[in-house]
């Protein structure tokens, strides 16, 4: 039959002839088909299609490909191919005008279709090597289109040429098509490769360029480029230097201009929507028509959607081809089931099968390329957003800075900004979703009719109910957390204060508070794990369910007619297979669009914040004065609040140096910032020019070597670097230091002492050179001869800046008569100014403040002590005596300040280093901390086992037992309808076997409730023995952690420490146990699969081991490399958190200095950086993906075809069976690849805590055969011989030998470094005796159990530590006291007033470290502890920090009256308070020298005792 229709006279021969096409053996198209269809579809298409190109021409930035041996081949193949048709044309003209034979239009129309679409992609060639496009996959598709549509009309020219007789027609005809054809295949796969880079390019190519530019359209489509990096991935551990520059069009100089743009266009409108601001900010008196707050905050959004919604756009165009190409294998799985069925031509099923294939590779594609497009999207907006996040923070105006903390603005950055990546890609299932759900339902409502909605009311049921769990564990999660936090919290406290712990021997005490913390976050999991389990339940009951109730009810509605054959069953199955993962879906992604959507409307409220006005301060070339303040009224906060600063009139001469004095609180600061217009000013003017340096009160320093901290970006001139240096008396710490000025500084300056920060801060400002010096109390923190040593050197008339301008705010009175011009001012207005000497005559506010700072002149040298007593003296009289006695006695202890900072022991043994060292290894030598260690290569076998073991045998084996059975039942329930629709028996005589189909209903029911209940216990048996190794593994990292010794602690950085009971004890909490559960889950899966498939088609048997190799294969390469990706991105991801939390600290020296470009494009270097290493991470998901899907479409493809060479053999039922089963394996395969390596990636954290669970750790705290109950009676103590070294080989005290008689009292002094604290540490056993032996009432302290020890021996630490919790606990932590003896205690520390003044009493909430008490309070805490556990022996370690004078006289008084009967040993600062002492012993470089009481020593002038009391003022 032949349908008649124009086509037929276009064309002179019947268009369509489904006898010769379809119902055949050996199946043919017409000619005139292949004249028009197979010709018009691919030139219709590139004419479509060329936008595509055209839109990219446009955009591109490149230019000029040069010509080349492709290019110049591509087009001159398109140039024989336009000469070809014409000359097709031509014989057709010919053949018409000779009037030999009829020539119908078809053989005019076909070569001019052709000439004009080669044309088009001769010009679209020409138009790409110009603009830089390389690879062109519009093209690319078109010569492909070509060569397959072509295939029909080769065979028919073929078969045509070999049948008809030698016309001459046939032949032309014939020879013409063989030239044409090898033609366009040429093109074709000239099209695979890419063209050469462009000459003129405005992006800067970094070292190695990402290899995606070079590649042909194929490995794109494929992402084949990427394999030499998984190749390099799986033979070693990837290192930074393997991974690709980042493509200009992501990097930070792209995106952001981009964002800006639109963003500056919102802000604009905003402007304009809001109504006028009435005036410009200029004027003070702004009128505002809204009030601020009522002013609606610009979007981020519109932006967003403006710069990158292109790319977004054209992803959703692939997931919606993707969504509806979903709907087509469930139609060829019934067309294949019919053929099984019924007896047609063998060609029509490896048709279906080619189909199956084909459809499911196009998938693949496209949702590899959608998934691709979004990353990048998503890559793309992080970019944009960090940086402006970075941008504003920098521009914050103070009172929008005072509203958040710097936690919270790096979250924006770290949580809301990474939160928009992570939507991205599923943020179009918000309409793909509803979109697959309702077509799906349309094509079953095809097949079953109304019966769907029973099936669909179960889904709808089942969402409310989702969402009910989903919320109940979203409540648990915020407790897991909220319990997580304070369990951390503690953690970091007993880390903080180890040193104390062990002293006190109170570990144990801690351990179990931090256990009962543990066991309620335990508790929240277990109840969590259950909840899952009930999730997954639903979920696997849910498909069983629709599946049953639906065909329950299409059985029952009409008994007769409808019966279940093959192709409704298998093919409604995998429909609503199709419809389980958008429902699965949707509820997540609405949560996650919903927590998006907060994140926004936090980054509008920030990116909405006020700004400082740069328009405040002027910079007036002309005014002769560098800096002049008039008439300035200046507030910290909004316009209308308060001024901080009143009526400021200042003009500070050019070159002059001015003091700005006053008392504490009167505004200095507040000053030095209305300068730099970092102050909201009110009214008034301010004008400054010339550069600024600026030394802020609190050093700020940056995590950098000591050297780039100087520097500042500036370059570095070796000569007047050095002068700098030394200048700022920064030699000798450099001398000190292990790397010198290649020393890397921790954070915030961690490892540099309060002064040493200062003069690094100083020092930066001197090598900048500015014409403008803005100091802020610089020598406040140093000692009073560096002081001195500075003054002189930089700031003074004589010193390095004299000829620039300085305003020096300081409280140092001595240096006031050597400044040009010293300003009072007091609550924020200028009291006096004047010469130092005008102001002292006076007699008005400076003179108060004269007398107030008496104790800071205390510090300074005695002779300029003199000078100043006589100023005073002469101007004031003798007021002023009586305040100088108490501050005297403080002078002596702020000598020891300035000391090597604690728990850095490297001032004990100070080490040269030599200078042959260079200076990367000094890099090396200097790093304070150990490097982490960053797990290379996989992850060993021991650490599964050491898992394994943890988790318990019997529970693995259960669970493994508990998934067998759950795939038993569920294969076996899909076998069971498989055996229904097979059986031709169940209708006799034309009426359904009522009994028969109620039995296989039944049993239907019964397996699939089987399935359900394994399908419980399956999921929660793997989060329960998950539940128990997390408990396990806590534990034993705790208890190991609190038994390492201290010195463990000081090499250790606590982050570092923190980290493994932070993080990584939540991934063993939440992420493995769902991971590992998912594992064997679908693992179980894929086994059930291929057994389906196996059972059904035994040929399959035959490719499972090759299919079985690839994938091991391809899943290794992935692991290894996606997992060193993994590890690169996240150590790349933490500077940019650091170096912006850094930033926002420093944010007004930043702008103090002028460099905010600079840190701006530091920020996005890093981001970069740091994207670079997430780029390479997103291609290998999608290459795996593809990979994956690849084999699994291989397996689908398999199955259809040995399905169709065993259609005698196999019922359609099994055939429905197998393939169904089949499609559902791609996924699977892919979720278990990818769970696979997420569990190798986290079972890091275990070997992470495995490594910190078996560090060596001290001696035992108990031993079997203790001391007596009252040992030591007497506190007699004997040192023989005894050596104490930190480090092997470094003894910090040698052979000390001496006798402390019972109830002696001795003091023990030495300078800085003498071993004083050492000989603590040695009788604590915190370091072990390295020869020797310490006896305490003739028990050598060796053979006792460290807790035995330093329970019954008690210490007053140096710096007093407390805890948070209450008062009661930090006194009696095992509370082993009643409350009298505490009240008693509390007492005799004189602190029973202060706390019956609280309204807790004894419960009063003691916060973190003690915060909340005074440091006074705190040593007196310490002091009731000792006070309470009262032993024999008592160890004094002095208050280095100047206690005030009140605590400390309380404290000598309260142990010479309490501990009278007790031996006492003082390590003493402060000498008047040994002074009375029976015995002193001298230490010096670790050796007694001197052991004598006090008053026989003094008597000798010669003894180092006489040295110290005389520098001490002690003796006269």
């Amino acid at each position: 039959m032949s349908y008649n229709s124009t086509l037929d006279s276009f064309c002179g021969t019947p268009f369509w002839n489904s006898t010769a096409t379809w119902y055949t053996d050996n199946p043919e198209l017409t000619p005139c088909f292949q004249q028009t269809v197979l010709i018009w579809t691919p030139c219709l298409y590139l004419w479509v299609f060329a936008f595509l190109d055209l839109y990219y021409i446009f955009n591109s930035k490149e230019r000029n490909i040069p010509w080349n041996i492709l290019n110049i081949t591509k087009l001159l193949v398109t140039c024989l191919l336009i000469v070809l048709k014409f000359v097709d044309l031509g014989v057709a003209v010919h053949l018409s005008s000779n009037g030999e034979k009829e020539v119908y239009n078809a053989n005019y129309y076909s070569p001019v279709i052709k000439i004009l679409t080669f044309g088009l992609s001769a010009t679209l060639l020409f138009y790409n090597r110009k603009y830089g496009m390389r690879a062109s996959g519009v093209l690319f598709f078109f010569w492909l289109l070509l060569v397959v549509a072509g295939i029909p009309q080769l065979r028919s020219e073929i078969i045509d040429h070999k049948n008809l007789d030698d016309d001459e027609n046939v032949k032309y005809n014939f020879i013409s098509y063989m030239v044409y054809y090898p033609l366009i295949v040429l093109m074709f796969i000239l099209n695979c490769f890419a063209d050469l880079p462009p000459k003129d390019t405005p992006y800067k190519y970094q070292k190695n360029q990402c290899p995606e530019n070079a590649a042909g359209f194929p490995s794109r489509l494929t992402f084949s480029w990427f394999d030499p990096l998984a190749l390099t991935g799986f033979r070693r551990s990837l290192v930074e230097n393997d991974l690709w520059a980042l493509n200009p069009p992501d990097s930070s100089k792209e995106c952001v201009p981009k964002f800006d743009k639109f963003w500056e266009r919102s802000l604009k409108k905003r402007e304009l929507s809001n109504g006028t601001k009435a005036t410009y900010r200029k004027t003070s008196a702004s009128v505002n028509f809204k009030p601020e707050n009522e002013k609606k905050p610009a979007s981020i959004l519109p932006a967003l959607c403006l710069a990158f919604g292109g790319q977004f756009l054209f992803g959703s165009i692939l997931k919606l081809i993707n969504d509806i190409l979903m709907f087509i294998s469930p139609q060829l799985l019934k067309l294949l089931i019919s053929f099984v069925k019924n007896d047609e031509p063998d060609w029509k099923g490896y048709a279906y099968a080619v189909a199956l294939l084909l459809c499911a590779i196009t998938q693949t594609m496209l949702l590899a390329h959608y998934f691709t497009r979004m990353y990048l999207v998503g890559m793309r907006i992080r970019t944009a957003l960090t940086s402006a996040i970075y941008r504003k923070s920098l521009r914050l105006s103070n009172s929008a800075r005072k509203e958040s903390t710097v936690g919270e603005i790096v979250n924006l950055m770290s949580v809301d900004a990474q939160r928009f990546v992570e939507l991205t890609a599923y943020l179009n299932m918000i309409w793909s979703a509803p979109l697959q759900i309702a077509l799906a339902l349309y094509f079953l409502w095809a097949i079953l009719g109304p019966s769907v909605l029973a099936g669909l009311a179960v889904m709808i049921i089942l969402i409310p109910v989702n969402g009910l769990i989903a919320n109940r564990v979203k409540t648990l999660q915020i407790k897991q957390m909220k319990y997580k936090d304070e369990r951390v919290k503690l953690m970091n406290e007993v880390l903080n204060g180890i040193k104390v712990l062990k002293m006190y021997a109170w570990e144990p005490s801690f351990e179990d508070q931090i256990l009962q913390i543990r066991n309620k976050e335990m508790h929240v999991l277990k109840q969590t794990a259950y909840l899952n389990s009930a999730t997954s339940f639903i979920w696997s009951c849910a498909p069983f369910l629709v599946t049953f109730l639906t065909f329950f009810t299409y059985v029952i509605s009409d008994p007769e007619n409808n019966i279940p054959t093959a192709e409704r069953i298998f093919v409604s199955m995998s429909l609503f297979f199709t419809m389980n993962v958008p429902l699965g879906f949707l509820p997540f992604i609405i949560v996650s669009a919903i927590e998006t959507s907060v994140g926004i409307k936090r980054l509008n409220k920030f990116m909405n914040c006020d700004e400082l006005d740069i328009s405040s301060v002027d910079h007036d070339k002309k005014e002769p004065s560098p800096i002049v303040i008039e008439n300035g009224n200046f507030t910290w906060g909004e316009k209308d609040a308060d001024p901080v600063l009143k009526n400021i009139n200042l003009n500070v001469p050019r070159g002059s140096l001015v003091a700005i004095v006053g008392a504490v609180g009167s505004g200095k600061s507040s000053l030095l910032a209305a300068m730099l217009g970092e102050m909201n000013k009110i009214s008034g003017r301010v004008n400054t020019h010339g550069s600024i340096a600026y030394v802020p009160q609190q050093a700020w320093i940056q995590n950098a070597t000591l050297q780039d901290n100087i520097l500042f970006g500036k370059p570095l001139q070796q000569q007047s670097y050095n002068n700098v240096i030394n200048v700022c008396a920064l030699k000798p710490d450099f001398d000190v230091l292990p790397g010198g000025d290649q020393t890397e500084i921790g954070e915030k300056g961690i490892n540099l002492s309060g002064g040493q920060k200062q003069r690094v801060s100083l020092a930066r400002a001197v090598y900048h050179e500015a014409d403008n010096y803005l100091l802020d109390d610089p020598l406040s923190a140093v000692d009073s001869h560096v002081g001195k040593h500075i003054f002189d050197k930089v700031i003074g008339p004589a010193g390095l800046l004299k000829d620039r301008t300085r305003v020096w705010v300081t409280h140092n009175v001595s240096y006031l008569a050597q400044t040009d011009l010293v300003v009072v001012l007091r609550d924020g207005q200028v009291s006096e100014a004047g010469s130092y000497q005008h102001l002292l005559e006076k007699k008005g506010a400076f003179a108060d403040f004269l007398l107030h700072h008496l104790s800071d002149i205390e510090k300074t040298s005695p002779d300029e002590l003199d000078v100043l007593k006589q100023d005073l003296e002469t101007k004031l009289g003798t007021e002023f005596q009586n305040k100088l006695q108490r501050a005297r006695s403080l002078s002596e202890s702020t000598s020891e300040s300035e000391q090597t900072p604690a728990g850095d022991r490297a001032g004990s043994v100070k080490q040269k280093t030599p200078d042959a060292l260079t200076q990367s290894n000094l890099k090396e030598k200097n790093k304070l901390i150990e490097a982490e260690k960053a797990e290379t290569g996989s992850v060993k076998w021991s650490i599964y086992k050491h898992y394994l073991m943890s988790v318990g045998v019997f529970a693995s084996v259960v669970t493994i037992l508990m998934n067998l059975i759950l795939q038993v039942f569920q294969v076996g329930s899909n076998y069971w309808l498989a055996e229904w629709s097979s059986d031709s028996k169940i209708i006799v005589n034309g009426t359904v076997d009522r009994a028969k189909r109620d039995m296989y209903l039944g049993v239907y029911g019964a397996l699939g409730a089987g399935q359900a209940i394994a399908s419980f216990f399956a999921d929660l048996m793997p989060y329960l023995a998950c539940w128990r190794a997390a408990k396990v593994i806590h534990e034993l990292l705790l208890d190991n952690v609190l038994k390492t010794p201290l010195q463990f602690f000081e090499v250790t950085p606590i982050g570092r420490i923190l980290s493994r009971f932070g993080k990584d004890v939540d991934v063993l909490d939440t992420s493995l146990p769902s991971e590992a559960s998912d594992v064997i889950y679908c693992t179980f899966e894929v086994l059930g699969t291929l057994f389906v498939i196996s059972v059904s088609t035994p040929l399959f048997l035959v490719i499972v081991v090759p299919v079985g190799l690839i994938y091991y294969v391809i899943q290794r390469f992935y692991v290894a490399t996606s997992r060193q990706l993994k590890r690169l991105e996240s150590i790349s991801r933490s500077p940019i958190y650091s170096h912006f939390g850094e930033s926002i600290t420093g944010a007004s020296t930043i702008r103090a200095y002028g460099v905010t470009d600079r840190f701006i494009e530091e920020s996005e270097s890093r981001v970069d950086h740091n994207q670079s290493c997430y780029y390479p991470s997103c291609i290998a998901n999608r290459w795996l993906a593809i990979r994956l899907e690849m084999i699994g479409n291989f397996i689908i493809f398999s199955a259809a075809v040995f399905a169709v060479l065993g259609r005698n053999s196999i019922y359609p039922g099994i055939v429905g069976l197998s393939i169904s089963y089949a499609l559902q394996i791609t996924q699977t395969l892919n979720w278990l690849v990818r769970m696979t390596s997420e569990v190798e990636t986290n079972i890091v954290a275990v070997e992470r805590i495995k490594e910190y669970a078996e560090t060596e750790q001290e001696a035992a705290w108990n031993l079997e055969k203790g001391p007596g109950a009252t040992w030591p009676e007497t506190g007699a103590l004997q040192l023989e011989q005894l050596t104490l070294e930190y480090r092997p080989g470094e003894p910090a005290l040698r052979d000390v030998t001496c006798t402390v008689a019972p109830r002696d009292k001795l003091g023990i002094v030495g300078r800085t470094g003498a071993g004083k604290s050492t000989l603590t540490l040695g009788l604590f056993r915190i370091v072990e005796a390295a020869a020797g032996r310490i006896l305490i009432d003739g028990v050598d302290i060796a053979t006792l159990g460290l807790h035995q020890l330093r329970s019954r021996i008690t210490i007053i630490p140096q710096e007093p530590i407390l805890f948070s919790g209450t008062l009661r606990s930090n006194l009696d932590p095992f509370e082993a006291y009643s409350d009298e003896e505490i009240w008693r205690a509390l007492e005799h520390a004189h602190l029973r007033a202060f706390v019956q003044g609280l309204p807790a009493g004894l419960r009063h909430e003691v916060a973190e470290g003690g915060e909340n008490l005074s440091v006074g309070q705190r040593q007196l805490v310490c002091l009731a502890r000792a006070l309470l556990r009262k032993t024999p022996l008592l160890v004094l370690d002095e208050a280095t920090a100047a206690v005030d004078l009140e605590t400390d006289d309380l404290i000598q008084k309260t142990i010479r009256s309490e501990f009278a009967s007790c031996t006492v040993l003082t390590i003493a600062h402060r000498l008047n308070t040994i002074m009375d002492s029976t015995k002193v012993m001298v230490l010096d470089r670790g050796q007694l020298v001197e052991y004598a009481a006090p008053q026989q020593l003094l008597n000798d002038k010669n003894s180092i005792f006489y040295s110290m009391a005389k520098d001490a003022g002690i003796v006269n």
